[in-house]
């Protein structure tokens, strides 16, 4: 199917959404916009860490997604973000409260990075669930909250991680997450979010951890440039966050469109629309 034959099948406002999210989801991943903010390339592995470090890293990657997890299944189908209220999301308020926990890691040193990472986790949530919300998501169900955590394994720079190696991009790592989200979502509906070291929460929050992880190392070596400072921290965590967001828009885009035009048809149209 070419281009000028979706037009038959989805409207022209639709297909610019979907171009737009595919940019979005295809392209740029967060070492590029660090490179783009500091000057040089960012290349950072966890394995590149002394072994004390390294271990220390993971334990936060680890703790931020359970953590985050928590929140997501305990809070966010509360209050203001619950149900499918439409409205523009509050994206500057959480960018404004990233940055000062980065300026805190910033001012502090590296040690101090591990230690803010759930703090700035847990804002990044909040924020895509709020985006969530704007696109006409129901927080109130277990699935969608979950689609909220799922954006920490989104970023465009970790196909490697993905193991199906016959397709990379946004949909292989939909694909990827689906059985781990569908277990995990089954499990709580039948006995509640009591136990996080149930099986099925295990492996879901190690799902995403492999790809968050390589986000997290990439940070890590940018806040950890000696010049780099408070002000740099605030600066690397408002960029930290306002990649997440930008992932979590162009997901929830996609599934408001899957909503509103069918699944098999939306990603049709993504695998043959070009990313202007």
């Amino acid at each position: 199917m070419n281009e000028n034959l979706l037009t038959d099948e989805l409207p022209a406002d639709a297909l610019e959404e979907l171009r737009i999210a595919k940019k979005t989801l295809e392209h740029h991943g967060i070492a590029d916009r660090l490179t783009e903010m500091i000057g040089a390339p960012i290349t950072a592995s966890l394995r590149m860490l002394p072994d004390g470090v390294e271990s220390a890293v993971h334990a936060a990657i680890d703790k931020s997604l359970h953590v985050a997890l928590d929140v997501a299944l305990k809070t966010l189908g509360e209050g203001e973000g619950s149900g499918c209220k439409l409205g523009k999301p509050k994206l500057l308020s959480h960018k404004v409260l990233a940055g000062l926990s980065g300026a805190a890691g910033g001012a502090l040193g590296g040690a101090t990075v591990v230690a803010e990472l759930p703090v700035s986790t847990v804002l990044i949530l909040r924020s895509v669930a709020d985006i969530a919300r704007s696109e006409g998501e129901d927080l109130s169900q277990v699935e969608t909250r979950l689609a909220c955590l799922e954006v920490f394994a989104l970023d465009p720079g970790n196909d490697a991680e993905i193991d199906d190696e016959t397709e990379i991009g946004y949909f292989a790592v939909r694909a990827a997450m689906a059985k781990q989200i569908k277990d995990a979502s089954t499990y709580i509906l039948k006995h509640g979010v009591r136990d996080q070291a149930a099986p099925p929460l295990v492996r879901l929050v190690a799902q995403i951890g492999k790809r968050f992880g390589v986000v997290v190392s990439e940070k890590l070596a940018a806040q950890a440039i000696p010049v780099i400072g408070a002000v740099g921290g605030a600066l690397i965590n408002s960029y930290f966050i306002d990649h997440y967001q930008d992932l979590a828009r162009a997901h929830f885009t996609i599934r408001r469109l899957e909503r509103q035009h069918g699944e098999a048809l939306i990603r049709e149209a993504y695998s043959n629309l070009e990313a202007k």
